[in-house]
């Protein structure tokens, strides 16, 4: 029988395997970006799909809290910017970036109280 894990806050070891998991989908999206350049290094699709693949790997293998929200906040932030780089939407960055933080500062604000009342 299969043990369910529960959803459980950051820790260094998990924003560790993030930071890994990151980087190695990082390095494979940058060497498409050589072929395809809307993916190249340094764009905002190929970090935060990166990043969305980060939080994923976290999620399956740490359960942390965040990762549960943030990872489809950082996917679909990628796909509109990739929509916008393709000409096919038309999006002003500037107001794609304030979401992507407040969606990030509300996760980790309810991993924080999330663990507090569940530690309680």
């Amino acid at each position: 029988m299969t043990e369910h894990k529960g959803a459980c806050c950051s820790s260094p070891s998990a924003i560790s395997y993030w930071f890994a998991a990151s980087l190695i989908a990082w390095g494979v999206l940058s060497l498409v970006g050589i072929y395809w350049h809307p993916l190249h290094a340094s764009s905002a699709p190929t970090i935060l799909f990166a990043m969305a693949i980060g939080c994923v790997a976290n999620w399956l293998r740490n359960r942390t809290f965040h990762c549960g929200i943030t990872g489809p906040l950082f996917f679909i932030a990628a796909v509109v910017f990739l929509m916008s780089d393709m000409t096919l939407i038309h999006v002003n960055s500037l107001l794609v970036w304030p979401f992507v933080l407040i969606g990030v500062g509300i996760a980790f604000l309810l991993e924080w109280r999330y663990t507090r009342v569940s530690a309680s």
